[in-house]
């Protein structure tokens, strides 16, 4: 096994202030980011604060931005980079930072709350429901996430704007409504709930405009965009503004 030793400059501080620290430690063939973290924590910063749990990429724990892109420390290997790169690790710039790598991230779980729930349909039971498979694939991806908050994070909307929060569920939140919307035995409007209304005048949707850059950072791949935000406009306006689509939605649909 080779090894070499390589350049880290990593952010310490709490809410009220803090900077880059350097920092020269031994890398070893196939360590990712967070086995970096981890021995600068065992050898020369015992107290650095960093949130983390899998170390497979499945619970979006250890989220951090690495040279400057929203990564997953565990699932970015240090094989990416040079061995004379210098590479920068630093919280997650939308949320505020409670110590070191550590950001408090309960604004997603606010939001994550303020989206209405799947509402079954009136007459089945658990073990009852039929749909086709079809029906079944095209949201499934979106329930792939691991809600790192990674498109939360790199979203200008959110990141670049602190009083959009309040109106702006983001990329994750405004996917799950379109999960819920694509869902062929969600009843939800026949309980009075407008999921592409509720999407446009509850959470936000106007603000996204398609940058696509949350589609990048997803660690799933999920196609958050294109699978989900763009079909969710289009159904949205074309519930406001199609007057056939309008009346469409008044005659309600036949159970068969």
């Amino acid at each position: 096994m080779s090894s070499y030793e390589a350049r880290f400059k990593v952010w310490r501080g709490d809410a009220d202030g803090g900077g880059l620290k350097d920092f020269r430690v031994e890398v070893n063939d196939g360590e990712v980011v967070l086995d970096i973290i981890h021995r600068l924590q065992a050898t020369q910063a015992p107290d650095l604060a960093v949130r983390w749990n899998c170390k497979a990429g499945k619970c979006g724990s250890c989220s951090a931005e690495i040279n400057g892109r929203p990564r997953l420390m565990c699932m970015t290997r240090m094989s990416v980079f040079a061995p004379e790169e210098t590479v920068t690790v630093t919280p997650l710039r939308t949320f505020p930072v409670i110590r070191d790598l550590v950001t408090d991230v309960g604004f997603n779980y606010v939001k994550a709350r303020e989206v209405p729930s799947f509402v079954p349909p009136a007459g089945l039971g658990p073990g009852e429901y039929r749909m086709f498979q079809e029906d079944v694939d095209r949201p499934q991806e979106f329930r792939k996430c691991i809600e790192c908050f990674l498109c939360q994070d790199v979203c200008h909307v959110v990141r670049d704007h602190e009083d959009n929060k309040r109106a702006y569920a983001g990329p994750r939140f405004l996917m799950r409504v379109a999960e819920l919307d694509m869902h062929p035995l969600d009843a939800a409007e026949e309980s009075g709930l407008d999921r592409k209304a509720s999407a446009q005048d509850d959470h936000g949707l106007g603000y996204c405009n398609i940058t696509k850059c949350c589609t990048e950072v997803c660690p799933e791949g999920i196609r958050i965009t294109d699978n989900a935000l763009i079909p969710l406009k289009e159904r949205a306006v074309d519930r406001k503004y199609d007057p056939l689509v309008w009346l469409g939605s008044k005659i309600g649909r036949r159970r068969t």
